[in-house]
């Protein structure tokens, strides 16, 4: 069996063919594929042209990025079992200093706290994961979950349903 690198629940990850470094992406080990925020997607003349992230990004450059090969088209289902079609591009970066290739679907991850998804293929065979590791939002999740509380204590649901 060769090598694996532990990495955490959330790691900077460097996306290589864009010339970005640092990252956010979330570790899940539940979803199959990886996912990467992109915004403007089209598909123009057999090219796909797309933005990777938003303009509400650290990492949006608003340069509009032109794939004339390696883009299919798939279906997603997300975890409620809702059904989309999405682009799949391949890309090359650069987890826990691991350059590997892997395939994302271009998505809205506008409301997500990660910009980037890490799923199941892009991790087998090259990662373990310990979840208390790796570099994650902790701010942010915290203010989102406290967010979380406070609307639902307006809404008077209880927090926990045991």
């Amino acid at each position: 069996m060769s090598h694996l690198d532990v990495i955490g629940r959330a790691e900077q990850v460097d996306l290589l063919d864009l010339n970005l470094k640092g990252v956010p992406a979330k570790v899940d080990t539940g979803a199959d594929s990886s996912s990467i925020w992109a915004s403007s997607v089209q598909e123009i003349n057999d090219e796909l042209h797309c933005i990777f992230f938003g303009p509400s990004s650290p990492y949006y450059t608003g340069e509009v990025v032109k794939i004339s090969k390696n883009f299919t088209v798939t279906r997603v289902a997300n975890s409620f079992g809702h059904k989309e079609l999405r682009y799949k591009v391949k890309l090359r970066i650069r987890v826990s200093g691991r350059a590997v290739r892997a395939t994302f679907t271009l998505s809205d991850r506008s409301l997500k706290t990660y910009p980037i998804l890490l799923g199941r293929r892009l991790l087998q065979g090259k990662f373990l994961v310990d979840v208390s590791q790796g570099k994650a939002l902790t701010k942010i999740e915290k203010l989102k979950a406290q967010r979380l509380k406070k609307e639902l204590k307006e809404m008077d649901i209880p927090e926990e349903i045991s």
